[in-house]
């Protein structure tokens, strides 16, 4: 009875342990994906704004 009871107990704090390692990749995935879109929205916006520099340089050289 002991050892029924003692490898349910183990087997359900094993349990615990894969649910927390899958719930810290899961957020490492998801902090991943936010870093990529900001990046990408960060080099977009300095791409526009190098555009309009040069747009802005061409319009005072005319």
């Amino acid at each position: 009875m002991f050892a029924a009871i003692a490898a349910v107990s183990f087997a359900s704090c094993g349990n615990k342990q894969a649910e927390a390692e899958k719930a810290k990749a899961d957020s490492i995935r998801i902090a991943d994906s936010i870093a990529a879109v900001e990046a990408a929205a960060a080099e977009a916006a300095a791409a526009a704004a190098d555009t309009t520099a040069t747009d802005s340089a061409a319009v005072v050289a005319e």
